[in-house]
């Protein structure tokens, strides 16, 4: 597998319908990226060292990294909503596709 990248199986339904339950989605995870609002990130998740997350950045300033889940459902996601603003160190990588 290209070092470049890591592929991580979706669970939850926090990002559906963009992202289902089950399904392997792959992230680029080094070189030099800019993060930008609207972009689907993979992250350490802040308050549980111990599992990855995937969302979308909502909003990006001085205080850091504002993620959310595309569920409509607000209670289908823990997200900054619960835990607030990340910072970019927490990212792993950006949302590249699914893989097939």
């Amino acid at each position: 597998m290209d070092s470049g990248f890591m592929k991580v199986k979706v669970t939850g339904s926090s990002m559906w319908p963009t992202l289902v339950d089950g399904e392997i989605a792959k992230f680029e995870k080094e070189g030099n990226i800019d993060y930008l609002e609207g972009q689907i990130i993979l992250a350490k998740h802040p308050l549980k060292s111990e599992l990855l997350m995937i969302k979308r950045i909502h909003s990006i300033n001085e205080e850091g990294i504002f993620l959310v889940g595309d569920n409509p459902d607000p209670t289908a996601s823990e997200d900054s909503h619960n835990f607030g603003r990340i910072s970019e160190n927490e990212i792993i990588g950006k949302y590249v596709t699914i893989e097939t």
